[in-house]
């Protein structure tokens, strides 16, 4: 007879041993690859939304607006090279936009202007040497400053204050307030000495019509703001 013993203990090391995980370890990558296939979905998702906007932004109406081609100082006179036309959505483009170089050309910028800015009606004060170009309800009055010498400290687009002396306190008297500079007029000491600089000052039109009779008799100058 077979020593039953001896086979109990052949057998038993084969009976306990544990089964190889083969069903988690498939279930292990089933999961993993569920995993990947998701975030893979929502990538796309994510793609298409991202993709989808710049689609609508460019079906928004444009339209042509003028901007600056570099940054300019204020008190810059526009040339033909300062600006450009470029297309714009129109929700971007300011009330006020100039939408032809030949709007722009020729004035005077109120303010520094960067690169790629639009240019509009309220930035320009004018064309230099004109007194025709003022803004609705403002009117541009020539004024000859009593010292000649503070002319040459004027820039287009500098805002001042207009001030003469009191006829009788002997004290100062504020004509008007927050001027802007048109332009100045080009020096003509060598033609005629007796002639200070004209200074161009754009102002409400009332306050402008009284500076202008009251130069007439008094020697006025300005403060820079």
């Amino acid at each position: 007879m077979p020593d039953i013993a001896r086979i109990s203990r052949a057998l038993l090391p084969r009976l306990t041993r544990r089964p190889r995980p083969r069903r988690r370890i498939r279930r292990s990558f089933l999961t993993v690859g569920f995993a990947r296939r998701a975030l893979a979905l929502l990538l796309l998702a994510a793609a298409a939304v991202f993709a989808a906007q710049p689609a609508t932004s460019a079906q928004e109406p444009r339209a042509p607006a003028v901007v600056t081609s570099r940054d300019l100082s204020a008190g810059h006179k526009l040339a033909a090279a300062d600006v450009r036309v470029t297309q714009l959505p129109t929700s971007a483009i300011p009330a006020g936009a100039l939408s032809s170089p030949k709007d722009a050309v020729g004035r005077v910028l109120s303010g520094a202007a960067r690169s790629g800015e639009p240019v509009t009606d309220a930035r320009l004060v004018g064309h230099a040497g004109s007194s025709t170009s003022a803004a609705p309800g403002t009117a541009t009055v020539p004024i000859r400053l009593a010292d000649p010498a503070v002319a040459a400290l004027l820039q287009p687009g500098a805002l001042v204050d207009v001030v003469t002396m009191a006829e009788s306190a002997g004290e100062s008297r504020t004509l008007a307030s927050q001027a802007t500079v048109v332009t100045v007029t080009a020096d003509d000491n060598e033609t005629r000495p007796d002639r200070a600089q004209l200074v161009l000052l754009q102002l409400p039109t009332a306050t402008a019509n009284r500076l202008a009779a009251v130069s007439l008799k008094q020697p006025v100058t300005v403060t820079l703001r």
